[in-house]
């Protein structure tokens, strides 16, 4: 058997096609609204189905990470630092914590207790 009869068996792939951000905007905004079909786009561009879906899921990740970063009096941070900013009080939190169980501990056992 040749190479040639085998790849002739398989289905030939298509070329990979580099779509706009605009492009990529619109056809999230048409699934969305639900004016076209994830096959139809597919068929408009000239691109798989997955990367429609693949657009869409991108999308809405970016959409989700924008809302969770817009909370009111913190504008203009990133995520990132949200997040960092929530673990430093947490770690801050939990120093206090650690400084009254020493204090406690202190105040029962007395310093003989260290030793």
């Amino acid at each position: 058997m040749t190479t040639s009869s085998s790849s002739a068996a398989q289905p030939a792939r298509r070329k990979r096609k580099k779509l706009a951000p605009s492009q990529k905007y619109e056809i999230f905004t048409s699934v969305l609204t639900s004016s076209a079909t994830q096959r139809e786009l597919a068929e408009t561009y000239g691109v798989d189905r997955t990367t429609i879906r693949t657009i869409c899921a991108t999308a809405k990740s970016g959409a989700i990470d924008a809302l969770t970063a817009a909370v009111p009096g913190r504008r203009g941070r990133s995520a990132e630092q949200i997040e960092l900013d929530d673990a430093k009080a947490e770690i801050e939190r939990l120093k206090a914590t650690v400084l009254e169980q020493a204090v406690s501990l202190h105040l029962e056992r007395g310093k003989d207790g260290w030793e």
